[in-house]
C-alpha cells in the first residue's frame, strides 16, 4: 500500500517536471521567434545593402571606361532586392577658373562648366547608393552621406583633370531579380585652361557632404560654403604656381532593363 502511494508521487512529480521542461522550451522558442526573427532580418538587410554597394563599385568601373572614352558603350548586370533602381536626380556641377589673359595682362574669371548631371541610384530600405560622376556614394536614413570609390578627379604635376559624366535617360526598375545596365557614350569633349591660378566648384547633390569631404581631404580644397538646405557645397582653391586644367564632359545615356 505505502509503495503503491510512494510510485504514485513520483509519477505525480516526474510529470511536474515534464511540464515546467516543456514550458521552459517553448518560452525560449518564443523568446527566440520574438528577438531571433528581426535580428536575422537585420542581418540579410546589412548582407543585401553591401552586395548593392559591391555591386555599385563594378558598374562604376564600367562606366568610367566610357566616361574616359576607353570604350563607347558598356553593359552591366545588377542584382535587386525588393527596391528600386533609375537613372534620376536633379543635381548640378558648375567650374569656375581665374586664368590669366596674355592680352590684358591679368587674370580674368572664365566659366569652364556650368550643368545639370544624373545619377544611377538604387534604393534599398532607407538606403541610396549611387554612381554620381564617375564616384560611388552612399546615403543611410538620417545620416550623412559617404564616399564608397573615389571620383576621378586627378591633381598631379600641376595639372588638375575634372569629369564630368553627363548622364542622360529616365528609366526605373523596381523589384527583386537581375537587370542589365547599359551606357552608351556620345564622344568625350576635353578643354584645356592654362595658366590658372584659382578653382572654383560648385556642387549641388544629394550626396554633398561626402563630395565635401572628397573635395577637401582628397584634392585639398577647402570648402568655403556648405548650403544643407539646398544641398549645395562651394570649393576653391588658389594656387601660387600656375596650373593647367583639364574639363572632360562626356555625354551618355543609360537604361535600365
Amino acid at each position: 500500500m505505502v509503495n503503491t502511494f510512494t510510485r504514485s508521487e513520483d509519477a505525480v512529480s516526474e510529470m511536474v517536471d515534464f511540464s515546467i521542461i516543456l514550458s521552459i522550451m517553448l518560452l525560449a522558442m518564443g523568446i527566440i521567434v520574438v528577438a531571433g526573427a528581426p535580428m536575422l532580418e537585420n542581418i540579410q538587410k546589412a548582407q543585401h545593402t553591401e552586395n548593392i554597394r559591391q555591386g555599385f563599385e563594378v558598374l562604376a568601373l564600367n562606366l568610367n571606361k566610357v566616361v574616359q572614352g576607353s570604350a563607347p558603350s558598356q553593359s552591366v548586370e545588377m542584382k535587386m532586392y525588393g527596391g528600386s533602381l533609375s537613372v534620376t536626380g536633379d543635381n548640378y556641377i558648375s567650374v569656375d577658373l581665374r586664368v590669366w589673359n596674355s592680352s590684358s595682362n591679368a587674370p580674368e574669371v572664365q566659366s569652364a562648366v556650368g550643368t545639370r548631371v544624373k545619377n544611377v541610384e538604387n534604393q534599398f530600405h532607407e538606403t541610396y547608393i549611387a554612381y554620381e560622376n564617375t564616384g560611388v556614394w552612399v546615403k543611410y536614413d538620417k545620416g550623412n552621406a559617404l564616399m564608397v570609390s573615389e571620383p576621378r578627379f586627378t591633381y598631379a604635376n600641376n595639372v588638375l583633370v575634372i569629369p564630368v559624366a553627363n548622364i542622360g535617360g529616365g528609366t526605373s526598375l523596381s523589384g527583386s531579380g537581375l537587370v542589365r545596365v547599359t551606357a552608351d557614350g556620345h564622344g568625350k569633349k576635353v578643354y584645356r585652361y592654362e595658366n590658372v591660378s584659382q578653382v572654383n566648384i560648385s556642387l549641388t547633390s544629394d550626396y554633398f557632404q561626402a563630395w565635401a569631404r572628397y573635395l577637401n581631404e582628397s584634392l585639398q580644397m577647402p570648402i568655403v560654403m556648405v548650403d544643407g538646405t539646398n544641398k549645395t557645397i562651394n570649393a576653391s582653391k588658389e594656387y601660387p604656381a600656375n596650373i593647367d586644367v583639364y574639363i572632360a564632359i562626356s555625354p551618355m545615356t543609360v537604361t535600365i532593363n
